[in-house]
């Protein structure tokens, strides 16, 4: 009969297809996982995955117990979660994911006000993309995830944290004028600086910006949001900087922050879950928390 641990091994790589990727996600070694996972098979009497150079593929029998392991595991959650709750709220491993344009700001104010609140809380965080955090919230990798509404999956609840505006960020000796407010239409696409793929601000960066008749934004991406305000404040280019940033890169970067005219352009940051949950509880307190920490940053 396959372990616990085992079958959460087997659900990590059946998911990611990479034995790196898999024992990352479950915070093990590679050498480990496959270790557990040769000795499922051997129990099993059967061969789960077919080893390729680029990963691993489930075989026909590796398919047809990936249901029955994933229900296994759920039941085995709802357990810990029925006894957690029963405790009381925040308590035990929660884990956490974020988005990067979130992250470095609102973490520093959230995690200190968790620690203090509620002490029996372990906070396990992984900073990762939207759709990565969406993906790994329905496949229970994570328990929640705070990122940018709306998500438009069924499967997902998702409760409002805050409205975040979007402002112009140039460096502070800029020598083209700014003009304060600036509307969509006024802003310089040749100099307009965006995260890469996969980031969600880029795309709503270029929906504010790049949605004009004939409008063109330049080719060109930043791996993260300190990389592209130290890029601007050397005078390479404009982005949009979210508000949450504002306070902790203007202390750290020589930027001019110029606001939009109204409508402001905003996003709005929130935290998903899972349907069904019985840690509802602890989404909402969490959520509370978040509020919290993020008013010093907006205000």
């Amino acid at each position: 009969m396959p372990t616990v641990r085992q079958m959460r091994y087997f659900e990590a790589l059946a998911t990611a297809r990479h034995f790196g990727r898999a024992a990352e996600a479950v915070n093990v070694s590679q050498p480990a996982l496959s270790a557990q996972i040769a000795e499922m098979e051997k129990g099993l009497g059967v061969s789960l995955f077919e080893r390729q150079r680029a990963g691993a593929k489930l075989t026909a029998e590796g398919e047809a117990l990936l249901p029955e392991i994933r229900a296994i595991l759920a039941a085995i959650d709802g357990l810990y979660q029925r006894t957690r709750q029963a405790s009381g709220i925040l308590i035990g491993r929660l884990k956490v994911g974020i988005i990067p344009t979130v992250a470095p700001y609102l973490v520093p104010r959230l995690i200190p006000l968790l620690k203090h609140r509620y002490p029996r809380l372990e906070v396990e965080l992984r900073e990762t993309l939207t759709s990565t955090c969406i993906d790994d919230v329905k496949a229970n990798r994570l328990d929640c995830a705070i990122i940018a509404l709306p998500h438009r999956d069924e499967a997902l609840e998702a409760e409002e944290l805050f409205r975040d505006r979007f402002l112009i960020a140039s460096a502070e000796d800029e020598q083209t004028v700014l003009v304060s407010p600036m509307s969509e239409t006024e802003v310089d696409l040749d100099r307009l600086l965006l995260l890469e793929e996969g980031h969600c601000l880029r795309d709503q960066a270029l929906a504010v910006c790049g949605t004009a008749a004939g409008r063109r934004v330049a080719n060109y991406g930043a791996t993260s949001m300190a990389t592209l305000l130290q890029m601007v404040s050397h005078g390479m280019g404009i982005t949009l900087i979210p508000e949450i940033a504002v306070k902790e890169e203007r202390g750290r970067n020589r930027l001019r922050i110029v606001p939009f005219a109204e409508p402001q352009p905003a996003r709005t940051i929130g935290l998903i879950w899972r349907h069904r949950t019985r840690r509802t509880g602890d989404y909402r307190a969490l959520a509370d928390a978040g509020r919290e920490a993020a008013r010093g940053l907006l205000e």
